[in-house]
């Protein structure tokens, strides 16, 4: 059962580091949706994206990365995904649950499975 369990950071970090790539690659198409910065916010995110899939895989500043990426989520929730949530938009709804999941197994992660306490204990 625990070579099942194990894959799990895989299977988090993997899309995190896909995610990333999409935003340097399509930033001038996410830009709009940046609520400032434009593409350079886009840019920013996907390093964020790209560092924490890197951080989990190699095991070094992953519960730091963890929880990074967990306010980075949070942050996309009130930015980003309330206001059309608010306004009954559905893809912003489903959007805004994402995340909030994604912040929710970032946590969950960190408190669990990181291996790296030397900066968050």
């Amino acid at each position: 059962m625990n070579s099942i369990t194990s894959l799990g950071k895989y299977l988090f970090a993997i899309p995190m580091l896909v995610f990333g790539v999409f935003h340097f690659i399509s930033a001038n198409e996410m830009a709009g949706m940046a609520p400032f910065g434009g593409s350079i916010i886009i840019y920013l995110t996907g390093a964020c994206l790209v560092l924490f899939a890197v951080s989990v895989l190699i095991g070094k500043y992953d519960k730091l990365a963890a929880v990074l990426l967990a306010l980075l989520m949070i942050l996309f929730i009130t930015l980003v995904h309330m206001k059309g949530a608010m306004s009954s938009d559905q893809m912003a709804t489903i959007s805004l649950l994402k995340d909030m999941a994604l912040a929710g197994g970032a946590l969950m992660y960190a408190h669990s499975c990181a291996k790296d306490n030397s900066i968050i204990g």
